[in-house]
């Protein structure tokens, strides 16, 4: 069965890996022959989110290597972090990424259909959430 895309690119954090990441990263190798997933680097991190990962950088690429519908991992730093780069070394079809993202990209989004990528959005697992789970492990609830 021949799918949307060839290749798709999924970055993210992936902290406390949960059901929500497990979504994302099915939802898009359902839409491509080749998924490739950016995994943030800690340093990364602590730019987008002024504070480090749960899980260290090291671990959180060993877990989504093991995932099946992850082709290839790729650590996000300073070199690929902005998505048109990613583009120019990658070469994906289709930036996957959940709808929580859908008004801060739009004009990378235009920036990728130029190029002949497309950008596509899943619904947010709003049962779950890296920052739901922090929260409650802050509480000591968990």
């Amino acid at each position: 069965m021949s799918k949307k895309y060839t290749i798709g690119y999924v970055p993210g954090v992936y902290d406390l890996f949960h059901l929500g990441h497990l979504n994302l990263l099915r939802k898009s190798k359902e839409q491509c022959e080749y998924l490739i997933a950016g995994v943030l680097t800690d340093e990364m991190v602590e730019v987008y989110k002024q504070k480090r990962p749960y899980i260290p950088f090291e671990e959180r690429i060993a877990i989504v290597e093991a995932i099946k519908y992850v082709d290839e991992v790729v650590a996000v730093d300073y070199h690929n972090t902005d998505k048109v780069t990613a583009w120019e070394l990658y070469h994906y079809d289709c930036h996957f990424s959940g709808d929580d993202h859908v008004e801060e990209w739009i004009e990378v989004r235009k920036q990728l259909q130029e190029r002949g990528s497309d950008m596509m959005y899943f619904r947010y697992t709003m049962s779950t959430s890296s920052t739901k789970i922090k929260a409650l492990i802050t509480q000591g609830l968990i």
